[in-house]
């Protein structure tokens, strides 16, 4: 039974032990609802809690040791030559599980690699048949206990809040250490970064080359690593989207939340909104086929040299990408504005376009700054557009017809393929990944100070 139906069981059992504890209930009650002490769907939701998440954190037990246990067992059978030598031994694990997958044909290996992965593929299958033995039998003790308590003096609707309580508590608890493990990871592999290259130099230094060196007259022996060049195109492109994306975005919203009709803005609206689900590589193909060719053959006639790859052709559709995020999250601010507002100023003798400017805009200031700030993140995230449209060279220019690249396609471009962990090559992607976090930390810190700022002026 695979995981997909061994869940449809426990939730059909959910299911079905909610129903029966709220009848059991009502029984219990007489048919009366003022003789119990909760509604009776609390009396079904506290059945069906006891019978789901025993069943679950049972499975999440499982998971997380079943692997590490079952491996145990396996190395334990195999000839001290394959264990006593740590690479032959991941080889060897390989072949065993590709062996126990049903892939192993075409491999060349020792009779008892063989048996090692008919092995695995035996215990594997036991091992599911145990869970689901254990996990229904756990998940039918925890609907029969409950159930067994139901009274109409049972206080279900407390013990329901305490536990859904917990479970909230235990969401965000995973939340932050999720948070946590992401920033000391990338803390961790970035302080061995800059233990082998100097802070200094990769803050501020103005070349970036981080490949090894052949010859002696290559930028340096061990690479260069100022990301210099990476900011500088990372906030070149950023700027292009954002000249893009912000007016077109907030002119857009305030005219299908002021100056629309209801029937085009139930049109125009979801149109728009179509962008925002339009993969990226799509727009990274229509950036590459359609707008960098229009920018260098119309460049040419006006005599200027448009590169085939440049900022200025990945920032236009960048920027076009951007704009539900900017038009519909602006819209729904301004829509939140208190109405009486608006009739204060018509009541002053304000037109349309005056309340827009001094009431409306102002009012829904802080959501349109989280608004741009979302945009921005989204912009500095951007890998595929930048790819195929702007290219890979780290070139330091503040000229959008060039070809330039950013700081997340150099770090998917130093982290594809087999990677050796301890070079400053492959280490520098953690650094930059810190970089971003710092400066996406450092917009979120400045959107709460505006959004508090105007909240006291405005609440």
């Amino acid at each position: 039974m695979s995981l997909s139906f061994l869940l449809l069981a426990v939730a059909a059992l959910c299911a079905l032990s909610f129903y029966f504890g709220r009848q059991r209930a009502v029984a219990l009650s007489g048919g009366r609802h003022s003789n119990l002490h909760s509604l009776p769907a609390h009396y079904g939701t506290y059945v069906a809690l006891w019978c789901g998440l025993p069943a679950l954190l049972l499975l999440l037990v499982w998971y997380m040791f079943q692997g590490s246990i079952i491996e145990a067992m396996i190395i334990s059978d195999l000839p001290a030559e394959i264990t006593g030598d740590t690479g032959q031994l991941s080889l060897a694990l390989n072949s065993i599980s590709l062996i126990a997958a049903g892939n192993g044909q075409h491999l060349t290996v020792s009779p008892e690699v063989v048996e090692a992965g008919q092995r695995l593929s035996n215990l594997q299958s036991i091992a599911n048949g145990a869970l689901v033995v254990v996990m229904l039998s756990v998940a039918m003790v925890g609907t029969t206990l409950s159930f067994r308590k139901i009274d109409p003096e049972l206080r279900a609707r407390n013990n329901v809040e305490r536990i859904a309580r917990a479970m909230m508590i235990a969401c965000s608890a995973i939340a932050i250490l999720s948070t946590v493990g992401i920033v000391f990871s990338l803390l961790f592999e970035a302080l061995h970064f800059f233990s082998k290259i100097n802070p200094f130099e990769f803050l501020f230094g103005l070349e970036w080359s981080p490949q090894t060196a052949i010859r002696a007259d290559q930028v340096a022996s061990e690479g260069a690593f100022g990301a210099i060049p990476l900011f500088v195109g990372t906030l070149l492109i950023t700027i292009i989207a954002m000249c893009v994306a912000v007016p077109v975005g907030l002119f857009s919203a305030i005219y299908m939340g002021e100056y629309a009709s209801s029937k085009f803005r139930a049109i125009a609206k979801p149109a728009l909104e179509i962008l925002a689900g339009v993969p990226t590589v799509v727009y990274g193909f229509f950036a590459a086929l359609t707008v960098a060719p229009f920018l260098r053959n119309n460049g040419a006639v006006l005599g200027l040299d448009v590169s085939s790859e440049s900022a200025l052709a990945a920032g236009l559709v960048m920027g076009v990408m951007i704009i539900p995020f900017v038009s519909s999250l602006s819209d729904d601010v301004m829509s939140q504005v208190p109405k009486s507002l608006r009739d204060g100023s018509y009541g002053l003798g304000a037109t349309k376009s005056e309340t827009i400017r001094h009431v409306i805009f102002p009012a829904a200031l802080p959501g349109i700054v989280g608004a741009v700030l979302l945009a921005v993140s989204r912009a500095i995230g951007e890998t595929m557009i930048v790819v195929m449209a702007a290219g890979l060279a780290a070139n330091m220019t503040a000229n959008p017809l060039q070809a330039v690249t950013t700081v997340t396609v150099q770090i998917v471009t130093l982290l594809v393929g087999d990677q050796e962990f301890d070079s400053a090559k492959t280490l520098s992607a953690f650094a930059l990944g810190l970089v971003l976090f710092l400066v996406t930390l450092g917009l979120n810190v400045f959107a709460l100070k505006v959004v508090q700022k105007y909240r006291e002026k405005y609440d």
